[in-house]
């Protein structure tokens, strides 16, 4: 067992936003759902605990009700080795949710996510200054990284 686990507090969607987040991922399952019973506080027989792997990470998500809410204080940051990649977790995850730029979003629980090709921090830490802050600049005016659109800034 890992030692740190990211813990998610949902209003009354753990399960259903883990099944989302497992479908997303290679290397990834529900591993295990507990249920309220009769003494609450939730709805008896309702998920209260969802234990899951994502990319072989576990987290665990808590149905707690509406008291705490995501903020982009935390945020989950996929490293993704294509425009392919980037491009169909995007679409995936804003479908509900929120872009926002910088390859930043919310998904439709408010959870913030970062989907950030592996090339973005290479480019950014090009040994040319001039050319890391072309790189820097065209990543400022995006949304959804533009791994393309970073290499030409790089070459100019």
């Amino acid at each position: 067992m890992q030692k740190i686990t990211t813990y998610l507090w949902f209003d009354n969607q753990a399960e259903e936003a883990a099944e989302f987040y497992t479908s997303l991922f290679e290397d990834s399952r529900i591993l295990e759902v507990r249920r309220y019973g009769d003494a609450g506080p939730g709805p008896a027989g309702t998920a209260m605990m969802v234990s899951f792997e994502l990319a072989g990470q576990r987290f665990l998500a808590l149905n707690g009700g509406p008291q705490f809410t995501f903020t982009e204080a935390i945020s989950l940051y996929v490293d993704c080795a294509s425009q392919e990649e980037v491009d169909e977790l995007w679409a995936k995850l804003t479908e509900g949710g929120a872009e926002s730029q910088c390859g930043w979003l919310k998904d439709r629980w408010g959870l913030s996510w970062q989907i950030i090709p592996t090339a973005l921090p290479e480019l950014l830490g090009n040994p040319d200054p001039a050319k890391a802050q072309q790189v820097m600049k065209a990543m400022l005016g995006m949304r959804k990284i533009d791994i393309n659109a970073l290499e030409e800034a790089a070459r100019l």
